[in-house]
């Protein structure tokens, strides 16, 4: 690393220590179940995820009961960037007692959004700072602006908690500065991190993940930006030497939540002196 990011992630720790107890979250959302209310289908064919990962979620129509204390609620889109929330609130609603629930609910109407109000716990929303990634990405004409305006209706509603993936736009840095500084705009309560996993069987197949490095400075800069507020390393980032080398940076920049970390950020954590507290459901809950 170059000193300018060393000095960096070092100010992010010591703005961790300044606003925080000695204590890290290791979730593993094992007790999570994840739920789509479109099957393995969605009209946007991102180039990130073209429905692969839809593949691995329980279609709503075959849930009919559920162990799980909780759940993500998610499908895929219509061309306009919209998850049928509506569709199949029957079946929702006959899970919902004694569940939390969050939900992907992707760009929404105020009718919507108030419909499904009391089935929702939390609105995990994945957030974009720039027009160049919503388009080449999503397929969508959609500006940083519509992101904003998006999340203040959630707001008005329900809790909301922003994602951001750093390298969506095929690997690069491409709006994520620009991102950051329309979060800290907006007061988010939580704000969780997630790196692009090249995927087989999507267009964005044979890129890269961004440089670790890279992805050390968005989180360091978000750190410094967001200093009293709680910071999470997702689920989705790519697994072996890469993750190794992540999380342990995710620890020195001080970050509050990791899901399912790698076991070299473990033991940095019990060097720094942090308590460790595990949990088995997403984070964003």
């Amino acid at each position: 690393m170059n000193r300018q990011l060393t000095e960096k992630i070092e100010r992010g720790w010591a703005v961790r220590q300044e606003n925080f107890p000695p204590e890290i979250h290791f979730d593993y959302p094992l007790d999570t179940a994840l739920i789509s209310l479109s099957g393995d289908r969605c009209a946007l064919d991102c180039a990130h995820c073209g429905g692969v990962y839809l593949r691995h979620m329980r279609p709503i129509w075959e849930v009919d009961t559920l162990e799980a204390p909780s759940c993500l609620i998610s499908g895929g889109c219509d061309p306009a960037g919209r998850v049928a929330v509506t569709t199949y609130l029957d079946r929702v609603a006959a899970i919902r007692a004694g569940r939390r629930m969050n939900w992907h609910v992707g760009f929404i109407g105020r009718e919507e959004i108030e419909t499904i109000a009391p089935y929702v716990d939390v609105v995990s929303f994945d957030f974009v700072g720039d027009v160049e990634t919503a388009r080449e990405v999503y397929g969508l004409a959609k500006t940083p602006q519509d992101y904003v305006d998006t999340y203040r209706l959630l707001r008005e509603y329900v809790r909301v908690v922003p994602h951001l993936t750093i390298g969506l736009r095929g690997g690069e840095i491409s709006g994520e500065y620009e991102a950051l500084r329309l979060l800290a705009q907006l007061d988010v309560e939580r704000l969780v991190f997630l790196i692009l996993i090249p995927t087989p069987g999507t267009r964005y197949a044979d890129r890269q993940p961004p440089a670790v490095e890279a992805v050390a400075d968005v989180i360091a800069e978000a750190r410094l930006m967001f200093p009293q507020t709680p910071l999470n390393l997702g689920c989705m980032r790519p697994h072996g030497t890469y993750r190794a080398q992540l999380d342990v940076l995710a620890v020195q920049c001080g970050l509050n939540h990791i899901v399912s970390p790698a076991r070299d950020a473990v033991r940095l954590a019990e060097r720094l002196g942090l308590t460790i507290a595990r949990t088995r459901e997403c984070c964003a809950l």
